[in-house]
Parts: C-alpha cells; structure tokens; sequence
C-alpha cells in the first residue's frame, strides 16, 4: 500500500514540507500509535545483542538527521527501530541552510540533502528529551545522540563546542555520535583531521570520566562518525585516534558528495549537498569492510549507507557491521521497513546456520 498509494501521493510535494508533516504526525499519535506496535515490530531473540551495556532488540536503527529535534522518541520503539539516534545537535540553536534543501532522486532511490545542521542546540534539546525522561517514553529503546559543531565557531574552538554539547545532553544519551563528516556545515570534514579529532576526543573522554564519578553512572559511549569520501589512509588515521583514545566505535558512514553513475535528472543530482541511499550501498559497504579487517572486529561498527532490504542489512552485518542505520530507505520503503528487514535477517541467519545475529558479524 505504501509504495503504490501513500509514496506516489508523498512524493508530489516538497521532501522537507513531508518530512516535517510525518514527525509531526508522529510526535502528537505516539500514543496512538502503540496500539499497533506489534504490527511493525519483530520480537525475536536471534536478533538481540547486548552492546555498550545496554539491550538491542534488533539491529535496525534510526540514523541521525531524521529526528533532529527529539520530536518523536517513542515514536521509533513502536515503528519497530531497535534504537534511535538523534540530532545533529550542536551547541548554539541555528536553523541550518535555506531552503530548499532536501532532493529526491527517484530513480536513483536516493536523496541529497544539505541542511546544515538546522537544530534547537544543547539546551533546547535537553528541554525536550527531559519532558519524554518525566514521561518515562525516553529509552524504550537505546537512544543515540549526535553532536556536531556549530556553524559560526572556529574549527580552532570546535572542541569546546562539541564539548557544551556533551555536558548539557550527557544524562540523556546511551551513546553519542561525534560527527565530523557532514559536508553541509563549511569546513567541518577538517575536523576528521588526525590533530583536530585527537583534541575532540580527548576533551570529551576526560568530561565523560568525571561526568561518571559525578553521577555514579558508566561513562557514556563515545563514537565517531566518518565520510565515505575519506581514503583508505585518511580512514586509518581516524582508527588510529579511536584506538589511542579507547572510545567506542565508528559510524559508517555519512553522505558523500560524490556523484557517480547517477539516472536522475542531472541538473537535481548536481544540487550541492551529501548524497544518500541505494549509490552509496558500496562505498559503505567497503568502508565498513576494511575498518573491521584492520581492526580485527576489535571496534565496534555502526554500518548506514543504502540499506533498503534484510539483504542490504545482512551484507553490512556480515562486513562487520554489528548495528545498523537507515534513512534514506525508511523514506523510500515506508513505515513497515523494520519490520520486513527484520523477518528477512532472521530467515538469513537460520539459512546460514548462525545460532543469532552476533554470530554473523564479519563473516564473510
């Protein structure tokens, strides 16, 4: 029904205008739309892990960039998401780039966007995810938090800004995602740089240790999120610094801005911004490949980059992906993605002759 009715009709109007339309939709029927969790989720045991101490009931996640307001936090547990991450928050509010700014690429089954970080900042954020906590709506499933620099501070005060970003959401998150990749916000890729990702991470582990003794609480998950554009040497600078630092993963990756290979109309695939979905399958896909064969699976990967099937997913997993992110393919597949992707990754664990999904992770 989706892709024959709701889709073609979806489609004829502005992306930005549909998207802000459905998380609104979904922020005030929340409530109702758990009544009908169980028509969207798969609840089986070959899919849970245990990961930085929490539970993932299944590997399917929301990417960063669809929720970046925590408008709808409930909303993705009922959808059948095994967890969600928020943002990109930074630290000042700032209302990202004109419009518009979101493109479909239809026959690509792709999108470019380039938002430029539009969000409420640290404490407006904070503000919302206390209000779901006091509701006791906040961590159904894990919740992820993306952070990432403001457009007016200098990369040289980058670190105090991601910084004001951690220390006002700390409490909130199970993990955060420090993005240094999009190429929507001017020179932020340069922060992938091996001296200015070093200075980052290190000022948020040593407030992620003292947070922790202050509360009592585990120190939250640190990981970073890279550029499928980097190469492979630029990408073991980035594992370099993760493992120097300890901190806790990668996410793999975030839109390119390449432009290969493209059937839509060439004049909407030159629209600037980061290209996501079915092109950027093998890219990621590769990435996520090299990053566990150079780390011996010692780092944990977050796969996202073109998943629209349980194929799709299970191909990542077996590269050494141990979760997943989806975007472009929630948009292009519809509300029962999960769900299908799910059911289609249980009956390729039981045909492999894998006891669960942990057991596929690199194995190629």
């Amino acid at each position: 029904m989706y892709k024959k009715l709701i889709r073609p009709l979806l489609f004829q109007f502005d992306s930005e205008s549909v998207h802000d339309f459905i998380l609104n939709r979904l922020d005030h029927n929340g409530a109702f739309l758990s009544y009908f969790k169980k028509s969207f989720q798969v609840n089986d045991p070959i899919l849970n892990q245990s990961i930085f101490n929490r539970h993932f009931p299944n590997p399917i996640g929301l990417a960063a960039g669809f929720d970046k307001y925590a408008k709808a936090i409930p909303a993705w547990n009922y959808l059948g998401f095994g967890f969600a991450e928020i943002g990109t928050v930074t630290g000042q509010e700032q209302s990202g780039n004109e419009r518009p700014r979101l493109f479909r690429l239809k026959k690509d089954q792709a999108l470019i966007n380039r938002f430029g970080f539009n969000n409420a900042g640290a404490l407006k954020t904070s503000t919302a995810l206390e209000l779901w906590k006091i509701k006791n709506l906040l961590h159904a499933i894990p919740l992820g938090i993306n952070i990432g620099k403001t457009k007016v501070v200098e990369l040289e005060k980058a670190k105090e800004d991601y910084l004001l970003s951690f220390e006002t959401l700390w409490t909130y998150g199970d993990y955060f995602v420090v993005n240094v990749s999009s190429p929507n916000t001017p020179n932020l890729r340069e922060l992938q740089d091996k001296s200015f990702l070093t200075d980052i991470i290190q000022i948020l582990t040593e407030s992620n240790s003292r947070l922790s003794k202050i509360s009592g609480q585990l120190p939250k998950p640190i990981l970073v999120k890279i550029a499928p554009d980097l190469n492979l040497s630029q990408i073991d600078d980035v594992l370099q610094v993760i493992e120097s630092t300890k901190i806790s993963g990668i996410v793999a990756t975030n839109t390119t801005i390449e432009r290969n290979n493209l059937r839509s109309d060439p004049h909407l695939s030159k629209e600037a911004g980061g290209l996501s979905g079915k092109p950027l399958k093998k890219r990621s896909t590769e990435i996520v490949r090299h990053i566990y064969a150079s780390t011996q699976g010692k780092i944990l990967i977050i796969g996202v980059g073109g998943i629209f099937t349980g194929d799709d997913a299970f191909e990542k997993i077996k590269a050494g992906a141990s979760l997943l992110q989806i975007y472009t393919g929630f948009i292009y597949e519809g509300p029962m993605v999960c769900k299908k992707i799910n059911k289609r990754l249980i009956e390729l664990v039981k045909r492999d002759g894998f006891k669960n999904i942990t057991a596929v992770v690199g194995k190629e």
